[in-house]
């Protein structure tokens, strides 16, 4: 049996598999988030560990067996999370999540001195990023500054309690703004540009490469015996490509979680910085991805459905059902948007709400808008690598036909539902356990779901206009961005 870990924005997530590494059950704990100032996002460390810990007891009470047969652990995460740690290895402050903000002015002063970095570090510098966030904390909180020794990413911080080194793995990496793609290493000019010393990073390993053993310690308070390999795993993107056996040249998926991602496997290095895509190198040897990243995802669903005080599968039902004409459109923008824009301030928004607009007609909005920014995510892509045909589709969000269909419609695409679609990187992790554990090789993991949905593209002339529409919102927006205060 394997195990799969993920340390995800809303939830931790642990995936227990077979020896065959076929999912037999997951658990999910929730995560809280705080928001201290507008823009801002952040978590406490320490809540994923105790996440982990509460997860792994209720996996074991159900799966006693797992306790001894149990022959890997696999990490994923969130990526670009700053967990600072001082010369103890002791979090310094709550760690700085991939959604914030506060570093737009860094990223900036990085493309105004240090453009020609974008094509080394495979995106230009977008406020998120780990690196951006070390600027920022030299400039408005010298004290924490001061006290970094190390830094991790969040999937990274746990391996650090389950085996004690400080390990990471290329595609992390790849999202700090610190490595050099091609090389798959820490660049000493990136570190320089961003005032990051290079003794602070983890080792890089590949993610299917053994980062340590369980300790005793960590073993004792988790149930489990001491000494299980630890896979580095792979930040979410690309164990997500691993749950979905996109690891081979042209593979590709959309992810559908907290954010948004079209993933596509290449066997090289393809920077492109302007088109606002992410070319980073995956967590397998040898592979590189091209990768629309979307900070809003499915998000703007469960957002209405706090906002409204309905479940998300009321909502959609209703939105289903609504009468198509007159729809308001909705930007998804929450908290702002990288594909393919690179704004951080940016915001969301209706437009053309009326007196008979209700909940369903925004609901619908919505479920457009997140197929709108795909469109982009399309177009980005297909600027320098051939988007693949059909997709698979994962996360929380692939669950609603609605949405897959209204995808497919909009990009032109077909999409397909695989078995365990809403696992996702958490069984990827596990996977990559096994191989660390040498009970699978690099060609099993190209093996690809079976399908149990497709959705071939089907009512594409009524999304032509609106799309239009919704790009011209954005550029009719973004310079009053700034709400007063």
């Amino acid at each position: 049996m394997f195990i799969g870990i993920d340390i995800g924005t809303s939830g931790v997530k642990v995936c227990l598999t077979d020896i065959d590494r076929q999912p037999m059950t997951a658990v999910i704990k929730p995560l809280a988030t705080a928001h201290p100032r507008g823009g801002y996002s952040e978590q406490d460390p320490g809540d994923w560990w105790i996440a982990v810990q509460n997860a792994l007891a209720d996996l074991l009470a159900t799966h006693p067996e797992a306790g001894t047969a149990l022959r890997g652990i696999g990490l994923s995460g969130q990526m670009h999370g700053a967990v600072l740690l001082d010369a103890d290895r002791q979090v310094i402050r709550p760690a700085i999540l991939w959604n914030d903000g506060r570093s737009d002015a860094e990223c900036d002063m990085l493309m105004q001195d240090h453009a020609d970095l974008a094509m080394r570090a495979g995106v230009r510098p977008m406020a998120g990023f780990t690196a951006p966030k070390i600027l920022w904390l030299k400039a408005h909180e010298p004290e924490t500054y001061a006290r970094i020794r190390h830094i991790l990413l969040p999937k990274d911080y746990i391996g650090l309690m389950l085996h004690g080194q400080l390990v990471t793995d290329p595609c992390d990496a790849a999202g700090t703004w610190w490595s050099d793609q091609a090389s798959r290493r820490w660049s000493p000019e990136l570190c320089a540009a961003t005032a990051t010393d290079p003794d602070w990073l983890p080792r890089v390993r590949e993610g299917t490469e053994i980062a340590g053993q369980l300790s005793a310690q960590a073993g004792a308070l988790l149930g489990l015996p001491a000494g299980i390999p630890v896979a580095a795993g792979g930040g979410d993107a690309a164990a997500g490509a691993i749950a979905v056996g996109a690891v081979s040249d042209g593979a590709g998926f959309v992810s559908l979680g907290t954010s948004g991602q079209l993933f596509v496997t290449t066997d090289t290095f393809r920077a492109a910085p302007d088109r606002g895509i992410h070319s980073y190198a995956h967590c397998v040897p040898g592979k590189w991805f091209q990768m629309a990243a979307m900070l809003n995802g499915a998000r703007p669903l469960s957002w209405f459905a706090d906002v409204t005080g309905a479940p998300v599968g009321t909502l959609l039902s209703e939105a289903e059902a609504v009468a198509e004409h007159r729809l308001p459109l909705f930007l998804p923008y929450l908290t702002g948007e990288r594909t393919p824009h690179g704004d951080a301030r940016i915001r969301g928004a209706f437009y053309g709400l009326g007196d008979a607009t209700g909940r369903a007609g925004m609901m619908r909005a919505i479920v457009d808008a997140i197929a709108y920014s795909f469109a982009d995510a399309r177009d980005a892509i297909a600027s320098v690598t051939p988007v693949p045909g059909p997709l698979l589709a994962i996360g929380g969000g692939s669950k609603s036909d609605l949405l897959l269909q209204t995808i497919a419609d909009v990009i032109g695409v077909p999409l397909h539902r695989g078995e365990d679609s809403a696992v996702g990187p958490a069984l990827g992790a596990a996977r990559l356990a096994a191989v660390a554990a040498g009970a699978a090789n690099l060609a099993d993991l190209a093996h690809r779901p079976g399908i149990t949905a497709v959705f071939e593209p089907r009512d594409v002339t009524r999304h032509a206009g609106r799309l239009s529409t919704y790009r011209a919102l954005y550029t009719a927006l973004k310079d009053v961005r700034d709400l007063p205060r």
